[in-house]
């Protein structure tokens, strides 16, 4: 795991999916990878961002994040991203991303690439599953290898039981419905393993 390239990549508009980008980037640090949080580039308006007292303040608090590049996703091995749900997919901040890496995919550069997918919603049942399935899509045409959590731990039980992706229901306030960090980390050392195997059947 110690040679492993991991981009985590979130989009957040109040922090939830900020928070669990954090807690995966200290497992993965803590399995010796090297690590880069990026965020999805903000594409909101800046009246809707000030609309919102808590979108407003967590756009402030994170202007240091940097912003994923494509660059970013050639120079990793693996990808963990974040996403909240909207309407049962990702927002459109994501998705405007993913929609640039064309050439990336053309060109075979993110074959064989390992990754995992994280969401969260405002209710139990908000879409939090169809988001991550949405998600990996895209990976599946890009040839990516998918390291969902399945069923490979009891964390996964006590936190939702997700078996694409941790997931968890936040409340009007921004609060965490579940205990999940846990979960996002085991996940996370699930993908590095598996980023550790795909790189040791490669050589």
């Amino acid at each position: 795991m110690a040679n492993a390239k991991l981009a985590i990549i979130y989009y957040s508009s109040t922090g939830t999916n900020y928070t669990m980008a954090r807690w995966a980037e200290e497992a993965a640090k803590e399995a010796g990878a090297e690590v880069k949080v990026l965020k999805a580039p903000e594409t909101a308006p800046h009246e809707a961002i000030s609309s919102n007292p808590a979108w407003k303040k967590h756009y402030e608090e994170t202007k240091d994040v940097p912003n994923v590049t494509l660059h970013d996703l050639e120079w990793a091995d693996a990808f963990i991203f974040s996403t909240p749900t909207r309407y049962g997919s990702m927002p459109a901040q994501m998705r405007q991303f993913l929609d640039t890496t064309g050439g990336l995919w053309f060109n075979g550069k993110l074959v064989n690439k390992v990754v995992s997918g994280m969401s969260s919603a405002q209710n139990p049942h908000g879409g939090q599953e169809a988001t991550i399935l949405n998600l990996y899509t895209t990976m599946m045409h890009w040839g990516a290898i998918i390291a969902s959590p399945g069923y490979t731990d009891p964390v996964t039980f006590s936190s939702g039981g997700n078996p694409y992706g941790t997931s968890v229901t936040v409340d009007q306030d921004g609060n965490m419905l579940e205990d999940i960090e846990e979960a996002v980390k085991h996940q996370t050392r699930r993908t590095l393993q598996i980023t550790e195997w795909v790189k040791q059947g490669s050589q």
